[in-house]
């Protein structure tokens, strides 16, 4: 079993083994391997796990805001489109450390679909 890797390593979107070549291809999308050391990250499986956590997370924060928003100063409609590029922002980068988080367990664990790791 691998060490855990740092922090700093999933938030800046690594290679959980070396730590040095890229997790992401796009935004949110995987790589196939690492350009560092080759790791195959097809390997690994995170799921809807992120994208339906998120869901909840940024909805919450979104809609709390929304309402505090409303009720303290009773804004113009149009102000509240402040939510569309925050509700954005919010889903897109917690979704990239989300899926670094679980891929990188995945590593470290030794997780497989289809069989329990010892």
């Amino acid at each position: 079993m691998a060490d855990q890797p740092p922090l700093g390593t999933v938030l800046r979107g690594r290679c959980p083994r070396c730590r040095e070549g890229r997790l992401f291809a796009g935004v949110v999308r995987f790589a196939e391997r690492c350009s560092h050391c080759g790791l195959d990250f097809s390997r690994y499986n995170v799921g809807d796990g992120p994208a339906a956590f998120l869901i909840l997370v940024v909805g919450a924060i979104l809609t709390g805001g929304a309402v505090w928003l409303e009720l303290a100063i009773s804004p113009p409609f149009w102000v509240h489109a402040i939510w569309i590029p925050l509700g954005l922002g919010l889903t897109l980068g917690g979704l990239r450390l989300g899926k670094a988080w679980l891929l990188a367990q995945e590593y470290v664990h030794d997780a497989r679909e289809g069989r329990l790791s010892p």
